[in-house]
């Protein structure tokens, strides 16, 4: 009888393609998905601990399983990824529950981690090596979805950007050699995937530790692949984004029209504080540059308020930032201290009600500017790639633009995975409403 696994998983898209693989290498001892954590022989958590609020969430839902152990005794329960790496043995003794905590650079050890516990019920914590090298070459990612899938290009950050704790979790940059995305990427699109999003942590620094390909190569290698239809990628830091990745973009017949660009910050003051290398004017050059080689693309960013040391006037500087960029959307956040990152110890904490004040006043900013951005596609004919039938109405389908903009429209006679061409009829702030044409 076939064994059932569930995966819960929190945090960023790297996070949901290593939900995949661990899904596929336990594929290979007899686990099966299941949708229900009352049949399930084994529980994965794969967490995240960016903001305290996952954090907060996540503990709860570990908590929470507590009642599937005593109901079911023999059921494994693991936790893996990020706040598995940072709290480690800690999780075991929150939780007694718990039955192996692992890494993020252990991730290649989880067969070998269930199997053992299998047959000996020892509890199990190895958070020993986050910069290893994962070996993914004959991992068969079990896939969510039919349509977009996520290929991890290089795992690990080497930034250090103060406020954050991504290269304390995930240890150094480490690039997958080229030939071995290929593979992974051929093998998907084989299996009849349309879109392909190369992922890592700054995809822009790709290749420096290889010493072969860049981000600009591998990118444009990729985008020869027949059967391929759209390719994106994430995330880009501004200071990697060269002109040559620009050049293959504006060339490129199937690599889509958008770009994530956290900024992060619009005064210089708080982006030296953030050691984010670059300035508000270096910032503007390159996305004037973008903008010039290719005119119809979406920007998307990253912005956080309530970093110590903001001022009103910091603040007043990146609402006029905000407004002259004109991003096509923001993903918007309250500074989250994290433990065992140099911001922590900075003066001039922010008080939480002006946080929460300066986050309303930006989306109310930024939620203007995506509105008129959208307005501007009303009655355009934009090219679709359905993605199935919306959340709340079966007869409404979905897709997304080149742009990574999201559309609804009837439901007739398209298929999941289809390319379609909609009239935009009705914009809103996020989303637009059109018919097919």
């Amino acid at each position: 009888m076939k064994k059932k696994l569930k995966i819960l998983t929190y945090g960023c898209q790297m996070n949901v393609a290593e939900s995949e693989r661990m899904a596929g290498q336990l594929k290979k001892i007899g686990y099966a998905l299941t949708e229900n954590f009352s049949d399930a022989d084994l529980i994965l958590i794969n967490t995240c601990c960016v903001r305290e609020t996952a954090e907060d969430k996540i503990n709860g839902k570990i908590g929470e399983l507590k009642k599937y152990k005593f109901s079911n005794p023999n059921l494994i329960l693991g936790i893996v990824g990020c706040l598995a790496q940072k709290d480690g043995e800690e999780i075991l003794k929150r939780s007694p529950h718990v039955d192996f905590v692992l890494g993020t650079g252990q991730r290649g050890e989880l067969v070998k981690v269930v199997e053992n516990f299998e047959s000996a019920r020892k509890k199990f914590v190895d958070v020993s090596n986050v910069s290893k090298m994962i070996d993914d070459e004959n991992i068969f990612p079990i896939r969510n979805g039919k349509i977009s899938a996520f290929v991890p290009i290089m795992y690990g950050c080497d930034n250090f950007c103060t406020y954050c704790i991504v290269p304390h979790v995930r240890g150094r940059e480490r690039s997958r050699k080229p030939e071995e995305i290929f593979s992974e990427v051929e093998e998907t699109l084989n299996a009849g995937f349309k879109e392909i999003t190369l992922l890592g942590q700054n995809v822009n620094s790709y290749g420096k530790d290889l010493k072969t390909k860049n981000f600009a190569e591998l990118l444009s290698e990729v985008d020869k692949f027949p059967k391929l239809e759209r390719l994106r990628f994430m995330t880009s830091h501004p200071k990697d984004l060269s002109d040559e990745l620009i050049e293959v973009m504006a060339a490129g017949k199937n690599i889509c029209e958008h770009i994530h660009l956290p900024v992060q910050y619009g005064s210089n003051k708080i982006l030296q504080k953030m050691n984010r290398v670059y300035t508000v004017e270096k910032y503007l050059e390159l996305v004037k540059k973008i903008r010039e080689k290719i005119p119809e693309i979406s920007l998307t960013t990253d912005l956080i308020v309530g970093f110590p040391g903001e001022t009103d006037d910091d603040f007043k500087k990146t609402l006029d930032f905000l407004e002259e960029v004109q991003f096509d959307m923001a993903f918007t956040f309250i500074y989250s201290e994290r433990s065992g990152t140099p911001a922590v110890n900075f003066d001039g904490k922010v008080d939480e009600e002006i946080k929460h004040q300066r986050l309303q006043e930006l989306m109310k900013i930024q939620n203007k500017i995506s509105l008129e951005k959208n307005l501007k596609l009303q009655g355009k004919i934009l090219e679709v790639l359905v993605e199935g039938e919306s959340k709340t109405d079966k007869n409404i389908f979905t897709g997304r633009t080149r742009t990574n903009k999201l559309v609804l429209f009837p439901h007739g006679e398209e298929k999941i995975g289809d390319l379609i061409q909609v009239k935009i009829n009705q914009v809103q702030t996020w989303i637009l409403k059109g018919e097919k044409i």
